[in-house]
């Protein structure tokens, strides 16, 4: 197995980075050659420059675990929900995960009040009516401020280990079927999403019967993709269905037409053999099986040793991966 100390390794980094790096220059070239309207340029250019600034900012802290937290920006200080928004935050900053908000008001700001100034990370977006940076994150460096929502969205759910939506409007719920169809369709790894009402609250709950009476039962949507969320209210459930979701599984990758599951402690052949048996479904040929670390996986050369378990997925069946995900997390 390589290690990321190799040269060949670091002649592949440098040599794959200077390709990236000229195929970025030769799109810019085409846009000349194809006449692009200064309005599309103007798009490009402003996209491109967001996305730069907010990987630089977001970089040091690539190996810190993240939350992104969504609800409204109207939640009053004295609502429950902004309560509850705050010990959430603070809960998740003592277990060291860092808590990524739109850097507003309401829930946003509670979240960041209870994560305090140092765990905390904004991206914010200029609308014509709101929104300024709430004081915890104000001026901060870690607040990036997007002109475009497709950018400030791919931040949110790129970078981050879990989501949690509080009650809100239409941002909100935008933002929960955006994270759905990304995870559904594998264009986002897995991740806990969980929806969090104040005790009592009926938010979610009828979210959910909405769902699952003109989603679930018209087949527009399959069993199993119910699993991919979480409806709690309280903060103590929200935080033992993150830390549990990464308590054996810790991350995942594809590498050609495997899936690779990254493990933080290795499981028995007899669990194996229950997996294979659990899970055939989703398996297109051959079986799940252990693995080493492949040497595309050297630029995250803090996972090498991890055990590690691959399979021919059949990406269609996300909910059944999640589900084989907290079969796993729950194997002895």
């Amino acid at each position: 197995m390589l290690t990321s100390t190799s040269s060949w390794s670091g002649d592949f980094d440098g040599t794959r980075r200077a390709m990236l790096i000229a195929e970025i220059k030769e799109t810019a070239d085409k846009l000349e050659r194809d006449h692009a309207t200064m309005g599309d340029l103007k798009i490009l250019s402003r996209s491109l420059r967001e996305l730069r600034y907010a990987f630089k900012v977001f970089t040091p802290y690539r190996r810190i675990r993240k939350v992104s937290v969504f609800g409204s920006a109207r939640t009053p200080v004295d609502h429950p929900d902004f309560q509850l928004s705050v010990d959430f935050g603070r809960a998740m900053a003592a277990d060291g995960w860092m808590v990524v908000t739109g850097a507003g008001g309401g829930i946003m700001e509670g979240a960041h009040v209870g994560a305090g100034k140092a765990m905390s990370i904004g991206v914010n977006i200029m609308l014509p009516f709101e929104q300024g940076a709430n004081p915890v994150i104000d001026k901060d460096e870690k607040l990036v401020t997007f002109r475009y929502f497709f950018t400030r969205k791919l931040m949110f759910v790129k970078e981050v280990h879990a989501v949690v939506l509080f009650p809100g409007g239409f941002g909100t719920q935008d933002e929960l079927f955006e994270v759905l169809t990304l995870v559904q369709t594998g264009k986002r790894d897995q991740l806990p999403i969980i929806c969090m009402d104040a005790p009592g609250g009926t938010y979610w709950s009828a979210w959910r019967t909405f769902v699952e009476k003109e989603l679930l039962s018209r087949h527009l949507i399959s069993p199993a993709d119910m699993s991919l969320l979480k409806i709690v209210d309280s903060v103590d459930a929200a935080r033992q269905e993150i830390n549990t979701f990464y308590s054996v599984y810790d991350s995942m990758r594809y590498i050609r037409d495997d899936l690779i599951l990254r493990l933080s402690r290795p499981i028995s052949d007899q669990f194996l053999e229950k997996l294979n048996t659990d899970f055939a479904d989703i398996v297109t040929k051959g079986v799940i099986e252990r693995t080493e670390a492949h040497p595309y996986e050297e630029d995250e050369e803090h996972l090498a040793k991890f055990p590690r378990l691959k399979f021919h997925f059949n990406r269609r069946e996300a909910g059944r991966l999640r589900q084989m995900i907290d079969a796993i997390n729950q194997a002895e």
